[in-house]
């Protein structure tokens, strides 16, 4: 999995924010919020990665079962699915 090109996360003040940047700002409306958690995950997906290499990272960075990982990482590439944001 990886993040579209067209996709960059930027911190703003203490937030963390998707914005479109090329031709996708003519398809992709708006911007999107992320907490510190899907910030991580996002710079790990700009390069590419798959669900056991995010699983993995996530647990050595937070301290979390792989249970709860496992799930919330589901959740996130759901939702980064559900905007396209996936390539």
């Amino acid at each position: 999995m990886k993040i579209k090109d067209d996709f960059i996360l930027r911190k703003v003040a203490e937030s963390y924010v998707v914005v479109p940047v090329g031709s996708m700002t003519l398809d992709f409306n708006g911007i999107i919020n992320l907490n510190e958690t899907g910030a991580f995950l996002f710079g790990i997906l700009q390069n590419g990665a798959d669900k056991d290499e995010l699983l993995s990272k996530m647990i050595d960075e937070y301290d979390v079962t792989p249970q709860k990982a496992e799930s919330d990482i589901d959740d996130f590439i759901q939702k980064l699915k559900d905007a396209d944001i996936l390539e």
